[in-house]
């Protein structure tokens, strides 16, 4: 998969191939694959919304950068970065998100506000979502290697109507993880209320 962006505005400190070894380094091909699939819808998606491309290459690609760390390593930063000590009751779903941008500012120099709010919402969404993060929220979900129900609507919808698509996506992760009788992050609850009817 070759993608022709050049960064030129400093949001990695190097240039686009430095960050992809680096990102490859830090997980299986499988998940790396995906990272990559990933970063091409969300530049399309970019493209169409008028998000700055060089800053959803950079999220897209930093995403998942944490997602295979051990649980003491989490647990470990929650503590360094005094985040909220609730998190301890959560997992790596949530992890590799909320705290996993922590990791990416100290590892990769990676400051930018915006992207590292995109990569913490990324699995959760938030009430209040920048177009970046509502960009990384919708390639994670509808990137071309997933495949469940709905899939193509969602990923058309995506492109048509961005708003309407992250509603769609809460909507069916909460009804998903209802029907599993999984524990719900109160933040995708609150994601829930503000863009199910959008």
């Amino acid at each position: 998969m070759t993608i022709g962006i050049e960064y030129q505005k400093h949001y990695y400190p190097g240039v686009r191939q430095a960050l992809v070894q680096k990102v490859q380094a830090a997980m299986s091909d499988y998940r790396y694959q995906h990272v990559l699939r990933v970063e091409a819808m969300a530049l399309q998606l970019a493209e169409i919304w008028g998000v700055d491309l060089e800053m959803a290459s950079v999220a897209a690609l930093v995403h998942d950068y944490t997602k295979e760390r051990s649980d003491d390593e989490f647990k470990a930063m929650i503590a360094t970065a005094h985040l909220d000590a609730d998190l301890l009751n959560w997992g790596n779903n949530i992890w590799h998100g909320v705290v996993g941008a922590e990791f990416i500012a100290r590892e990769l120099n990676i400051t930018d506000e915006t992207i590292l709010t995109a990569v913490r919402q990324h699995t959760t969404g938030a009430p209040e979502m920048t177009p970046l993060s509502q960009v990384l929220y919708m390639a994670d979900y509808v990137e071309m290697g997933r495949d469940f129900p709905g899939v193509d609507e969602v990923r058309n919808l995506a492109h048509t109507n961005l708003a309407a698509s992250v509603g769609w996506q809460a909507r069916h992760t909460l009804a998903y993880l209802v029907g599993q009788k999984a524990r719900i992050y109160p933040l995708s609850l609150l994601t829930y209320n503000v863009w199910s009817t959008k």
